[in-house]
């Protein structure tokens, strides 16, 4: 086979050694970051070429910069906060909810008295409720959420976020509950009754503002109305409580007849028990 020849004779295949040297270009190239904060000579000119990575959304280099800015910033330096806000939001681009949240929380637990702080502690809870969103799955991040709005709503009650991290807590109140429920409803297909119930009566006892509340209520009924369980008195407590709460809920009517009314007059006549 002739090798092509190009003008004057010259090869048109390029030699083993060319095509080694252009790799270790091309890997030199893709290995050397195209942004190093050494370059720039002061911690402001750093923060503003950082905050133009982040404007254009190039996280990578955006995280390079603020990182290093909540390194060598003092801790007295106006700049400190915002290099952790935006170290933290640059992790949320890239889909790093838990570094995310570490960067926020770092801001609330360095900074409190800063006008970031109650942003940062509803931010952390937002980071961590997104990796959990399936009541299924371990309730860990979930809780960790819930720890961060209820200590906003806490530390901070009269930031204009309170009632935004109220209203997530209770969502992840719902999360839980429904968690606690399904896996009621679990045992009860099992007909493991008792164990049923040790979910039902958390979700009622510990979520009782919860979506699946009176959901937990019924079943517990039922559970108790069981022929393997015929625990009579509890039900008939149990639809008490339903009627109070409940009264006018087709499901709980249906499920058990009579009144509040009538309740409460029957306990009214009914005598007290002796002291012991």
């Amino acid at each position: 086979m002739r090798t092509a020849r190009g003008p004057r004779g010259m090869s048109l295949v390029p030699s083993a050694n060319s095509v080694r040297a252009t790799l270790v270009a091309v890997l030199l190239a893709a290995c050397s970051p195209s942004f190093q904060p050494k370059q720039f000579h002061t911690n402001t000119d750093l923060f503003a070429a950082s905050m133009k990575e982040y404007e254009r959304k190039h996280w990578d280099n955006a995280i390079t910069g603020f990182e290093r800015l909540t390194l060598d910033l003092s801790p007295r330096d106006t700049l400190l906060p915002h290099a952790h806000w935006f170290l933290a939001v640059a992790h949320e681009g890239k889909g790093e909810h838990l570094l995310a949240a570490a960067s926020f929380l770092r801001l609330a637990e360095t900074f409190p008295d800063d006008s970031l702080a109650d942003d940062a502690l509803l931010n952390a809870g937002d980071a961590y409720a997104r990796l959990w969103r399936d009541p299924a799955l371990d309730p860990q991040y979930g809780s960790l959420a819930q720890l961060q709005y209820r200590q906003l709503a806490s530390i901070y009650p009269d930031s204009p976020l309170a009632d935004s991290a109220q209203k997530r807590s209770a969502h992840i109140d719902d999360l839980m509950a429904q968690k606690d429920y399904n896996t009621a409803v679990h045992y009860v297909r099992r007909k493991c009754f008792d164990c049923a119930l040790i979910y039902l009566k958390d979700v009622v006892k510990n979520y009782q503002n919860s979506l699946v509340a009176r959901d937990a209520l019924m079943r517990m009924v039922e559970v108790y109305r069981n022929p393997l369980m015929n625990y009579r008195d509890e039900a008939a407590e149990t639809c008490v409580t339903l009627r109070t709460a409940y009264p006018a809920d087709p499901g709980v009517i249906k499920l058990c007849p009579g009144s509040a009314t009538a309740d409460s007059t029957t306990r009214a006549a009914k005598p007290a028990k002796p002291a012991r």
